[in-house]
């Protein structure tokens, strides 16, 4: 948390009030910071996400099916085994004795089957495809989650900011209105303007309680992201606002092709292709080779052996719909290429954009917006406390200070989220890999 770079002069409080203030002051404190607190870090929060996520997890389970169907591609045609018996008749019947010696001709038989036209190395690249996809898919997802993430800290971390700026607003308006009413007392102001004293006390009292249904929202939806919504309402971001930088127009060109969602549909492209393939060796015919043992044990056994082939006829389907709808898809899996990389390049550009113009409004904050708003509160207080301005004229400076330190607050999270997109933006495959 940074500190404010101006501070307004304090208003003399009768003693009873002071320790009212102080009460006050001390319970708005203890909302926007609650004592069992959990300090969380952006590093220590990426690495629960990695570990935790459901979303991550949905991902990796596509990426173990993908895997699966690599060895159910791999798989070799199983052979068949077969006993067949015939000859049984009720007359003359089919003689005495042991079961080995009774007329029943019985035939064994095994048939193997044997792919041809690559079938098997085309289904495996496919398959490696599809697989390849799948992580790039499992990497996408965690370049999305990290984006989420960051921006779901930073959400928080403003939200802890506001906090302290209503708290502090809430603890002035207390002064204010002590100072207001012993001026009334002493017959030095009007009860019209400590009642406009009393409407600005009560409406500072009120956002400083309001910001804390703000505060758990913030704390929840990052717990949600990291899995520990039991212990979310405890989160709290720790880390400083991120220093100020540009981006770098000559990184984005670079980035597209690395990008995990570019080169998961550009693996789709390749089993696509693959799959084409795969269509087009279906009229490659495959082959299945027999053996077979027949035993006959009548009154003069008969053993014989015998061997067979079998192959397909073409007459009725030559899979040219295969064909076709494969090529439809290889088709299809160019057009999400060439679509993935113009979002790709929307998405870089966009981000590029939003952290520039955040960069540059966080910058008239802190360079004059700021400073300008707590000169002009300074003057303010210090011309109300020789009487030379109304309470209606420091109250207008104090709501201005108010309104630009929550400004101040906002383009400071809406740069940290700027500058989250715009890394995640250029994250590619091996870097988010490494994670």
């Amino acid at each position: 948390m940074w500190t404010w770079p101006v501070r307004i002069f304090a208003i003399p409080m009768i003693r009873g009030e002071f320790w009212v203030a102080l009460a006050i002051w001390v319970a708005l404190a203890a909302a926007a910071t609650p004592c069992d607190a959990r300090d969380l870090s952006l590093t220590e929060a990426e690495k629960l996400l990695a570990a935790h996520n459901r979303e991550l997890r949905a991902a990796r389970r596509s990426v173990e099916s993908a895997q699966a169907q690599r060895l159910v591609a791999a798989a070799r045609p199983n052979p068949t085994f077969s006993i067949n018996s015939s000859e049984i008749n009720r007359n003359p019947g089919i003689g005495a004795g042991p079961l080995g010696q009774k007329h029943i001709d019985t035939v064994f038989r095994i048939d193997q089957p044997f792919e041809r036209g690559d079938k098997r190395e085309l289904r495996l690249d496919a398959a490696s495809g599809l697989q390849k996809a799948a992580e790039n898919d499992s990497l996408e997802v965690l370049r999305q989650q990290l984006a989420a993430l960051r921006a779901a800290y930073f959400d928080l971390k403003q939200v802890q900011e506001k906090a302290l700026v209503l708290a502090d607003t809430a603890q002035l308006f207390t002064g204010t209105l002590a100072a207001a009413q012993a001026r009334l007392k002493a017959g030095d102001l009007a009860p019209a303007d400590v009642a406009k004293v009393q409407v600005d006390y009560e409406r500072a009292q009120n956002e400083a309680r309001a910001v804390r249904a703000e505060l758990v929202r913030a704390q929840f939806a990052l717990g949600y992201m990291i899995g520990a919504d039991a212990g979310a309402g405890e989160l709290r971001a720790t880390d400083p606002w991120p220093a100020a930088e540009r981006a770098d127009p000559a990184a984005l060109e670079q980035a597209i092709e690395a990008r995990p969602d570019v080169l998961a549909a550009q693996a789709r492209v390749e089993a696509a292709e693959k799959q084409r393939d795969l269509a087009k060796a279906q009229r490659t015919r495959d082959f299945t080779i027999g053996a077979q043992f027949e035993r006959f044990p009548g009154s003069v056994p008969v053993n014989s052996i015998g061997f067979g082939v079998a192959f397909p006829l073409f007459t009725g389907y030559d899979f040219s719909g295969d064909i076709q709808k494969a090529e439809v898809d290889r088709y299809a899996a160019l057009d999400a290429l060439e679509r993935a990389r113009a979002l790709a390049g929307i998405e870089l550009r966009r981000a590029a954009s939003d952290l520039n113009a955040a960069a540059e409004r966080l910058e008239r904050y802190e360079t004059s917006l700021l400073g300008a708003a707590g000169r002009s509160a300074q003057a303010a207080e210090f011309a109300f406390l020789r009487g030379a301005i109304s309470v209606l004229e420091v109250l207008d400076a104090r709501r201005t200070l108010r309104a630009v330190q929550l400004e101040s607050v906002m383009a400071r999270a809406d740069y940290a989220k700027a500058l989250a997109a715009w890394r995640a933006s250029l994250s590619t495959a091996q870097q988010l890999g490494g994670r």
